[in-house]
């Protein structure tokens, strides 16, 4: 594992070299700096706000919720990606989010979660309709586009192409997400999505995603794929399809890994 210390940027990398079973997240966030005692009412609380998530989410793919009273009360937020059909894998995806989230993070008052098909996270503040991109995590391909594509056609390409997914995602009625392909060659596609959580306005999702997509040329470069993950936003793009109706996506073999703080 290597580190770099940037500005207000802490940046771990590390080399995935396996994929990921179906029940396993793509990442998690348990926030140390909210540890909270060994209550059973806290724990409890959680627990019950949970299970609120777990029952509701899958109908309309998207749920906000509260419990608990004073300074023991906690606030939620479930949510499935937008091209996901139907409610059988949403509700699976929600349940096995809010399982993990509880093993992974057991002593935190503040955790996320994030799944290919869907993101959970809760807090003892509240964080619903605000931006939230204090914490990220980055996926990128080790490997470069060069050996397939001409990079700077696959800069032009992917700046239109994530130009055009935003938009989507800033009409009311696609609640958030956008996604799109564009042939780079015969050969070779472009796969692209982007969603905000539905909480946020119009303007505070085209600012979530603006920082995001940011990454894609400060980070990304040339790479194959690349994959942002905020509290607030999702974004990515790869050379292979990764939309719902192909099946489940794993962290690929050469994908590093990178933690924002």
């Amino acid at each position: 594992m290597k580190m770099m210390k940037h500005p207000s940027i802490l940046i771990l990398l590390a080399l995935c070299i396996c994929s990921t079973e179906a029940t396993d997240p793509m990442a998690d966030f348990c926030n140390k700096d909210t540890n909270i005692s060994a209550s059973s009412r806290i724990s409890a609380n959680i627990d019950a706000l949970l299970a609120q998530l777990v029952s509701k989410t899958a109908s309309t793919g998207f749920l906000t919720s509260s419990y608990g009273n004073c300074q023991a009360r906690f606030y939620g937020l479930a949510q499935c990606r937008g091209d996901v059909v139907g409610s059988k894998d949403c509700s699976s995806c929600i349940q096995d989010a809010a399982k993990q989230i509880r093993q992974r993070c057991p002593n935190q008052a503040e955790a996320m979660i994030w799944y290919d098909f869907c993101f959970l996270r809760y807090s003892n503040k509240t964080f619903i309709g605000k931006v939230d991109t204090s914490y990220g995590i980055i996926f990128y391909n080790t490997a470069n586009v060069s050996d397939v594509t001409d990079p700077k056609n696959f800069k032009k390409e992917l700046g239109a192409l994530v130009d055009n997914i935003k938009a989507q995602a800033l009409v009311p009625k696609n609640l958030g997400f956008g996604k799109a392909q564009t042939k780079l060659s015969p050969s070779v596609t472009l796969y692209a999505f982007v969603q905000c959580t539905r909480d946020l306005s119009k303007p505070d999702c085209s600012q979530c995603l603006a920082t995001a997509v940011g990454y894609y040329q400060t980070i990304c470069g040339d790479r194959k794929g690349c994959r942002v993950l905020f509290g607030s936003c999702y974004v990515r793009y790869e050379l292979y399809p990764i939309f719902y109706a192909v099946g489940r996506m794993n962290v690929g073999a050469h994908d590093t890994v990178m933690t924002l703080v």
